[in-house]
């Protein structure tokens, strides 16, 4: 099948259980406090908790995905920045029933997949958290696997004594926990979480994948990476909720299923590299046709940051050194560096864009912009070109044969070369030969970063990689203190003030916006002293879901552009003082926040500004 049957089938084999289907969302989410998309379930936050979805109460679609800590992975068989993850949801409606055997339903009589070659994990629970065992999931999946004649054994510890003929095993909660904080001693009060069921894709024993690997003189089992097993979809039952006491059952049980589509496909083409599917080949074949001797890994590696740029680009990020522009623009001097080192030829953007548009675009219109996408990429090639192919040449000088020795690469000659030719710490690690930076450490090398400029933007992804990370207990209520703050600044400051960045933690918020100069003492207290003003006002903050054109009406100075976002957004209202689109959620009512704190005032760039601040 083709990823458009595949993705097809999937939405209507739901809608056919009764699930609505939603278009995807942008990769640029509705929400100041995560930088990108990076699970299909993002997108659903409110409703998960608690939250009444317009379209009801089971809902699935195929979700624009990207995650930047995949970045270093690219260039094996299984690993993309870029991917489509096709989710469905109950919220507070079906459970672990429903939902394992309409999942394998899909799998073995949708796409006919066979089930001899699928593997499932389930949680071994916590005997000092008192969090049980999955054995509901265990007994359902026995049922599933012998209407299909497979008498399915449980295993445990396989991750020491290897396989065992075994077909459902347990794993702790580092494989099978999922929670937004994490595993579950990391969670906080009042957060919820549950067991998941991921679900692995046997290539057969018999291709001796393990025994060819770096693993094999290690027992093989599903979680092993020796590429043998490939993780296709993960169920998550979110069942529990942590007390002071412990973890306590919820009173309404969500399900949330990823699958990814790029995978999904593999293992329905049956071949082991997903680049070998339909989503990569065209693209694929393209680079070689451009540049015939690139090995598989580069090959590799630019089809995915070509396919990720432009979908990046198609959702309105633009090239920068700040937060999503950042990563976008790490993964075009990437291109970048690899199109100048192998001579690639210059019309690797032009011909990519066009490839991707097309495959594309049914699903996603607005890859139908080709001019606007080229543009961006041709913009961002013009001016790191030349600096960027000084920079790699004076590399090249590490590898000459006929130094006496290797010379090395020290931190601060590796930041001259971020500093003079664009080239990132891990181009440079990628390009100079391992003689040269066998101790060159990005520790090391950030320390000089930090040196020369104020605000180092390297790895912003890592801050905010965990997504629904950011929806805990207080970083709701440091969520709804950004609303607050931000209009506290227009009301001291001036109208034109503009949202630049936020970035919210259980423990601060910060929020950078538009100012030319140092906020002085008298004005930073009378933004502190209206926010609190606010809270303690016990005004109720109200969600809207309008039509776009109809809630552009009522919301002033966008800090962003809506053209990316559905018909249907998001506004939440805090009476006539602060009226916003925003992802949500929110507390209920100001005066849950308590009191604010303005901690630090400071520059972040040019023409920006950054305020820290503190619930107490």
């Amino acid at each position: 099948m083709t990823s458009d049957e595949i993705r097809q089938k999937y939405l209507n084999f739901f809608e056919k259980n009764g699930h609505k289907i939603v278009p995807s969302s942008s990769l640029l989410p509705n929400d100041p406090s995560v930088l990108l998309t990076t699970a299909g379930m993002q997108p659903m936050a409110p409703y998960l908790l608690g939250k009444e979805h317009f379209l009801g109460k089971r809902i699935v679609d195929s979700q624009k995905c990207f995650r930047a800590q995949d970045i270093e992975e690219i260039g094996d068989n299984r690993h993309t920045t870029f991917f489509e993850m096709l989710g469905n949801w109950s919220f507070g409606d079906y459970f672990k029933k429903e939902q394992i055997q309409w999942i394998f339903d899909f799998l073995i009589n949708e796409i006919n997949l066979n089930p001899k070659n699928l593997y499932v994990t389930v949680f071994r629970g916590n005997d000092n958290l008192n969090i049980s065992r999955d054995n509901e999931s265990v007994k359902i999946w026995q049922e599933v696997f012998l209407k299909v004649g497979i008498e399915a054994k449980v295993v445990d510890l396989s991750e020491q004594n290897g396989m065992q003929c075994g077909r459902i095993f347990y794993y702790n909660e580092t494989k099978n926990w999922w929670s937004r904080s994490g595993v579950p001693s990391k969670m906080p009060i009042g957060e919820f979480g549950g067991p998941c069921s991921e679900m692995f894709w046997d290539f057969g024993e018999e291709l001796k994948i393990h025994e060819k690997s770096q693993f094999r003189n290690q027992p093989c089992h599903v979680n092993c990476d020796c590429g043998r097993f490939l993780e296709i979809g993960n169920n998550v039952f979110m069942e529990y909720i942590k007390t002071e006491k412990g973890f306590d059952l919820l009173p309404n049980k969500n399900v949330d299923f990823g699958g990814g589509l790029e995978r999904i496909i593999a293992v329905e083409n049956n071949v082991i590299d997903v680049f070998e599917t339909d989503l990569f080949k065209l693209l694929i074949l393209k680079i070689k046709e451009l540049s015939p001797e690139l090995e598989k890994r580069i090959l590799r590696i630019l089809a995915d940051h070509l396919r990720a740029s432009i979908f990046l680009i198609a959702d309105g990020v633009r090239p920068s050194n700040k937060e999503a522009g950042y990563i976008l623009r790490r993964l075009l001097r990437r291109i970048l560096a690899y199109q100048i080192k192998y001579n690639i030829h210059k019309d690797l953007f032009l011909e990519s864009v066009k490839i991707i548009s097309e495959k594309f675009q049914k699903n996603y219109p607005e890859l139908k912009n080709i001019k606007i996408i080229l543009e961006v990429l041709e913009g961002e090639a013009k001016k790191f070109q030349q600096a960027v192919s000084r920079g790699i040449k004076e590399i090249e000088k590490y590898t000459s044969v006929n130094l006496p020795q290797i010379k090395e690469i020290t931190a601060e000659k590796a930041f001259y070369f971020y500093e003079t030719f664009g080239l990132s710490f891990e181009l440079i690690k990628e390009l100079a030969p391992s003689e040269a930076i066998k101790n060159l450490s990005k520790d090391d090398f950030d320390k000089f970063f930090e040196k020369h400029q104020e605000i180092s933007k390297i790895g912003s992804e890592q801050k905010f990689k965990g997504g629904l990370a950011s929806t805990g207990e207080m970083e709701i209520k440091y969520h709804t203190a950004t609303h607050l703050l931000l209009a506290s600044l227009r009301r001291i400051l001036g109208n034109e003030i503009m949202q630049k960045g936020s970035n919210i933690t259980f423990e601060r918020m910060r929020f950078d916006f538009n100012w030319p100069e140092k906020v002085n003492s008298e004005q930073l207290k009378n933004i502190e002293d209206l926010v609190n003003q606010k809270i303690n006002e016990k005004i109720p903050v109200e969600m809207l879901e309008l039509p776009k054109e109809e809630a552009k009406k009522i919301v002033k100075n966008l800090s962003f552009d809506l053209s990316k976002y559905g018909d249907i957004v998001k506004v939440y209202k805090i009476n006539d003082f602060s009226i916003e689109f925003c992802g949500g959620p929110h507390v209920k009512n100001t005066f849950e926040l308590g009191h604010f704190k303005i901690i630090k005032e400071e520059a972040s760039s040019a023409g920006v500004r950054r305020i820290k601040g503190i619930i107490e």
